[in-house]
């Protein structure tokens, strides 16, 4: 798995573009490749900057459905409000760029909702997750195909977790840490995982910054955990996977957090790619985290750190906040006739979307189509260039607030069926077709043809 970039000629007006891009990354990728993560960074008057992350594989058949796959939802369900919270890995976003910092904003949205459905990135706080009951744990990948309406989710009580923890290539101490980790959850939260799996020879993740300043990644060596994967499927529910992330030099840990936030975190992007082509390949819910490189990296003191990195800081395998999502995360119903199911949630479930500022991605655009309405967050800053304002919204489907107070504020006026520019004044009268005033007077000529039809 890799990333790479590409330059897609700007479509006039911004129509079609899931098939606009689709037919764009079909031309430009070499064969035997496919997209498992897809972002516009940039876009301009001429271009939009594309980001991809690619699997490579050797079988003649693709192993995995197009991301670019989509389903129209033919209703809106409106039994309950759900709504999907995402802040993306590896963008330098304000809130929910370092480490489980979004975790307030989600139990507050969550207060809202009968579902809030956000992915890992949002919670995982190292040793630390507090999503609330009524969070749904996904992987990135499947929010997105949530999205585009190709599966559905369903609840569980609890799943069987396996859990994969990498060989250490020069100290034991660290995969003695995970397995404990493990057990502790086992003890203290009553995890189903009876079976961890020692990855013996281990994968090879290695972090990179893209052109656009992403943090993102390539990952090697993957045929011996997808064989071990492959050979216990019928076992589990969901992965947990502990590995070790190579970074360009050690002096980069210490960089990140005497940085004081403002350092994109160098772990995440590669972890996007690598859970994304897990969960793609055999349709579960999954999640990783970092392994310490050595114990010069566990004895370093980086002294008092940024609150948003702070856990980080404390945690020795960063493994509970995965055990606790994966424990129950809801499972993926691909099946069309399945998906139909009253217990399900898809697409047609989906309430609201709730991004940063300026993120195109699979989400925004399956939610364009979709006719969901996205509430965008300025104040949450990132490095990502586009006005989501050009894209062809439906009336009243883009709302830009500055907060998530704000946001909540919106989420209730969605959920309660009140028309936002209600609640603004001044109120603007309604129009008729040529522009000109209704009027609250009844006409004497509309009384007169009224009596006369009766």
């Amino acid at each position: 798995m890799y990333e790479t970039s590409l330059r897609i000629p700007k479509v006039e007006g911004n129509v079609g573009l899931l098939e606009n891009f689709a037919h764009e990354v079909r031309a430009h990728l070499p064969p035997n490749t496919l997209p498992v993560r897809f972002v516009v960074t940039q876009s301009d008057d001429i271009f939009y900057h594309a980001e991809l992350g690619v699997l490579e594989y050797e079988a003649a058949a693709a192993p995995i459905d197009s991301i670019f796959r989509f389903a129209k939802r033919p209703i809106e369900n409106t039994r309950e409000f759900n709504a999907v919270l995402l802040i993306p890995t590896g963008i330098g976003a304000q809130i929910g760029g370092h480490a489980g910092d979004a975790a307030p904003v989600s139990r507050l949205l969550a207060s809202i909702c009968d579902n809030l459905i956000t992915h890992p990135n949002v919670v995982n706080a190292s040793d630390i997750n507090e999503m609330t009951e009524n969070t749904l744990y996904v992987e990135g990948s499947v929010v997105c195909r949530l999205l585009m309406g190709t599966i559905g989710l369903q609840k569980v009580r609890s799943n069987r977790v396996l859990t994969v923890v990498e060989k250490h290539t020069t100290d034991e101490l660290f995969v003695n840490g995970a397995i404990n980790a493990v057990n502790a959850a086992r003890a203290s939260a009553g995890l189903d995982c009876s079976q961890i799996l020692v990855l013996d020879p281990a994968m090879r993740l290695i972090a990179e910054y893209s052109s656009s300043g992403r943090a993102v990644g390539k990952v090697e060596k993957l045929e011996n955990l997808f064989t071990q994967l492959r050979a216990c499927r019928a076992d589990y529910d969901s992965v947990a996977i502990s590995s070790i992330i190579k970074i360009p030099s050690r002096a980069l840990h210490k960089q990140y957090f005497e940085s004081n936030g403002k350092m994109i975190n160098p772990w995440g992007g590669v972890e996007a790619i690598f859970t994304h082509t897990v969960s793609s390949l055999f349709n579960m819910q999954s999640a990783h985290s970092p392994m310490i490189e050595d114990q010069l990296v566990s004895n370093m003191d980086v002294g008092v750190v940024d609150a948003r990195q702070a856990a980080e800081a404390i945690s020795f395998t960063y493994m509970h906040c995965i055990l606790k999502g994966l424990q129950r995360a809801p499972r993926i119903v691909a099946d069309r006739e399945a998906m139909r199911h009253p217990g399900v949630i898809t697409a047609a479930d989906v309430s609201c979307l709730v991004i940063p500022d300026g993120c195109i991605g699979l989400p925004t655009l399956a939610a364009l189509e979709q006719g969901i309405p996205v509430i965008a967050v300025r104040g949450n800053t990132n490095i990502m260039k586009n006005d989501l304002a050009m894209l062809p919204w439906a009336r009243n489907q883009l709302h830009i607030v500055e907060n998530y107070l704000e946001a909540l504020g919106l989420m209730a006026a969605l959920k309660s069926g009140v028309a936002i520019d209600t609640l603004k004044r001044p109120l603007a009268n309604a129009q008729n077709s040529d522009n000109s005033f209704v009027s609250s007077e009844v006409h004497p000529d509309a009384i007169k043809r009224d009596s006369a039809a009766r």
